[in-house]
């Protein structure tokens, strides 16, 4: 029977061509040997399955190569390139961190550094996994790091580089790889399925691209263990029913329902998906993935974060535009809302049927909270006329659930030009055009633009000339200065004691031009504006002078000494009261302080 080998080792890339979604990197190393510019130390780090260690090997394959191809490709057939890929190179040498990571190991590894290569140009070591390494490993390893011989390369690799010790990191060029594109993961499946004579659809793949995240190692993995189930026919539901994943077609329905807010066939869907024996929370995720599809289509720039294959692609579109921004946004609060309390509802079937009664409520909710502007206009025709009376109802506005309407109706007469269909109110003398938007029973419903009606209060007030405040100098003197002062802060104290009691513990002091200054403790006091202003007008109606300032300053800083110390405070208290010295002498005390 032949051995069967899994798709990650059977199709690993041997170039650097055949990386798969790290075309930056490959250029970089690739130029780094047509320019002979090869670094002592590269660092490969990123997550798991996108080619680290592949692009090592490559690396080490390369730069030993004796015959490289003009797009600096290895041979594959000189002496190096065949010990190479029979694993006998003595040139290469690959070394696991994790279960080699003690001071002996390393020391062992610098002793092999010293042996010059017998064939090839360089001696390649690959440290896979090297954040295992040992705090004493590293630092046995930092000065052949940094300085080895001109024949020697090395090669770490690691999925944690925040592990590593900064002055390893120094000494390195450091390359991060990223996670592969779904539709990079998905391409290269369709080349290995080809390779297999596998038939494959492209909604398969890109669910295994999706489940991979990033990793390519992990999604021919699923390959591989889907192939074993269903054969080599690769279905969309043959991959949903082994990666037990929901199918999108729920998803769909339900998002409709939720846009009709039909509550009946949510929960009869719903129970559906449980006794499919799919999780709630899986629901509930998926159902998030789902909206945030919607979301990015509803953008032309964010039409590239959807993957997706072509007719299901479509099949989005045709759905987002069914969907306003405002619901999709809402439902993904709800969503993520209840993905996060999940876990510690005690009735779990129950908690997602309630997120899914508020989703379905979105929608009417938007419809209702809309406000509604109402102005009805009755017209009472009169044929033997030529005018005829109008009654105007005012709009019946509704601002929030927890206020009282309030309904005015105010009539009025008005005459109306059949020519051009405009009222002329006679007691405003002005004229405004009314735009009959529905008609029958003798009514008319007129439109209300906000903006005219601003327009209007504009010229109402630019026609409106202020007159300016006759000036009051009536002349007054300190003593009722300080009189009024104490009558504004006994009255003032019940509304702030705090701002009473600060400008009580002052004077005011008269100053030139009606000026008056007081004093505060803290600056802070005097941008009470609305204490301020009310001192300041009480000042002015008392005193009978409009013309009156007020400035507030802070006293000066007494110059005097405070005690701080011991000895400090009990020199003072005796120049306070001398009779305790004598006292002192008298019992003989010893002050110790």
């Amino acid at each position: 029977m032949e051995n069967f080998i899994v798709s990650a080792r059977k199709y690993r890339p041997a170039t650097f061509h055949q990386v798969v979604g790290q075309e930056s990197i490959t250029s970089t190393l690739q130029n780094a040997i047509k320019n002979n510019h090869l670094a002592q130390a590269f660092l490969f780090t990123g997550p798991r399955g996108v080619g680290k260690t592949t692009c090592a090997r490559i690396l080490a394959k390369t730069i030993n190569c004796e015959n490289l191809t003009s797009e600096l490709e290895p041979c594959d057939k000189c002496e190096s390139c065949t010990s190479f890929n029979n694993n006998a190179s003595f040139n290469i040498h690959e070394l696991d961190a994790a279960s080699n990571n003690s001071v002996d190991d390393i020391r062992n590894l610098v002793e092999q550094v010293r042996i010059p290569p017998q064939v090839g140009k360089y001696k390649v070591y690959i440290i896979d996994e090297v954040h295992m390494l040992s705090q004493a490993a590293f630092n046995a390893f930092l000065k052949t790091l940094e300085e080895p011989p001109a024949y020697a390369k090395f090669i770490l690799a690691t999925t944690e580089k925040h592990k590593i010790l900064p002055t390893i990191l120094s000494r390195c060029q450091i390359f991060d790889f990223k996670r592969i594109s779904i539709e990079d993961i998905a391409d290269y499946l369709g080349y290995v399925a080809e390779k297999e004579n596998i038939e494959t659809e492209i909604e398969a793949r890109h669910i295994i691209a999706q489940k991979a995240d990033g990793a390519l190692r992990d999604a021919l993995s699923t390959f591989d263990q889907i192939v074993s189930y269903s054969g080599n026919t690769l279905s969309y539901k043959s991959v949903i029913e082994n990666l037990n994943i929901l199918d999108y077609e729920y998803y769909f329905k339900v998002t409709d329902f939720l846009i009709h807010s039909d509550i009946p066939n949510l929960l009869l869907i719903f129970n559906e998906i449980i006794e499919n024996g799919f999780d709630g929370q899986h629901f509930i995720v998926g159902l998030s993935e789902h909206l945030r599809s919607l979301l990015v289509l509803k953008s032309p720039a964010t039409v590239q974060l959807m993957h997706a294959s072509g007719q299901l692609k479509d099949k989005y579109t045709n759905q987002a535009s069914s969907c306003s921004p405002n619901f999709l946004l809402s439902s993904l609060n709800i969503c993520n809302k209840f993905d996060l309390s999940y876990k510690s509802s005690s009735n779990k079937r129950l908690h997602i049927e309630i997120a899914l009664l508020e989703l379905s409520k979105i929608i009417s909710n938007q419809t209702v909270n809309q406000p509604t502007v109402k102005k009805n206009i009755e017209y009472i025709s009169k044929p033997a006329q030529a005018s005829s009376a109008v009654v105007e109802k005012k709009p019946e506005y509704t601002q929030n659930k927890t206020e009282e309407k309030s309904t005015v109706v105010e009539e009025k007469k008005t005459e109306l030009s059949p020519e051009n269909k405009t009222i002329s109110n006679k007691s405003e003398g002005t004229t405004r055009n009314i735009v009959p938007k529905e008609k029958g029973n003798g009514r008319t419903i007129k439109n209300i633009s906000i903006k005219q009606g601003l327009e209007a209060l504009k010229k109402k007030n630019k026609d409106t000339v202020e007159e300016p405040e006759e000036a009051i100098t009536t002349e007054f003197t300190q003593e009722k200065l300080n009189e009024i002062w104490e009558l504004f802060t006994a009255s003032y104290m019940k509304k702030s004691p705090s701002f009473s009691n600060a400008i009580a513990k002052y004077k005011p002091v008269l100053k030139n031009n009606f000026l008056i200054e007081y004093k505060v403790d803290s600056m802070i006091i005097s941008q009470d504006l609305l204490s301020v202003t009310s001192l300041l007008e009480f000042l002015k109606d008392e005193l009978n002078n409009n013309q009156i300032k007020l400035q507030a300053v802070t006293p000066e800083k007494s110059a005097q000494k405070t005690a701080y110390t011991d000895r400090e405070k009990f020199t003072e208290m005796t120049k306070k009261y001398p009779d305790i010295l004598k006292l002192k002498d008298q019992l003989n005390l010893e002050i110790d302080f």
